[in-house]
């Protein structure tokens, strides 16, 4: 079956997005963000090469990549199936990576309600309460 130019588009914008929220994840998990320069290590401890332009492409899905190598050492760095990065947009996201974002997206809440309550000054209880019902709202979505 021929892959159309659509379809490799959407499975790179998928790798991407996919990325970005284990970075999330581990980012939560050790306070902060994994580099390339970890990941690169991890992988090449495993006899598995990761170039940035590589990384850079599968993190902005801007190209469409296929290496089995590399997605068996990112789901093990990540510790998730190689079928969550590999997987269409029907494999659901695992347990433990939900788990973890809805940390993060706690950790942001906190982090926004934290910042604008400093920066808009005095408020008043009402007003905090709005803007707090608002990023609560923001974030399950």
């Amino acid at each position: 079956m021929h892959t159309t130019e659509e379809e490799t588009r959407t499975a790179a914008a998928l790798l991407a997005k996919r990325l970005r929220l284990l970075l999330d994840v581990k980012a939560a998990e050790s306070g902060s963000e994994p580099s390339y320069s970890e990941i690169a290590a991890f992988l090449k401890e495993r006899d598995t090469n990761l170039s940035r332009s590589r990384w850079t492409y599968m993190l902005n899905g801007t190209r469409k990549v296929d290496d089995p190598d590399v997605f068996a050492g990112l789901a093990e760095f990540f510790d998730v199936d190689v079928d969550f990065l590999t997987g269409d947009s029907d494999v659901s996201t695992p347990e433990k990576v939900t788990a973890q974002l809805d940390l993060v997206r706690a950790m942001r809440a906190a982090k926004v309600k934290s910042y604008a309550t400093r920066t808009l000054g005095d408020l008043s209880p009402q007003t905090l309460e709005a803007i707090t019902q608002f990023l609560d709202h923001e974030m399950t979505k």
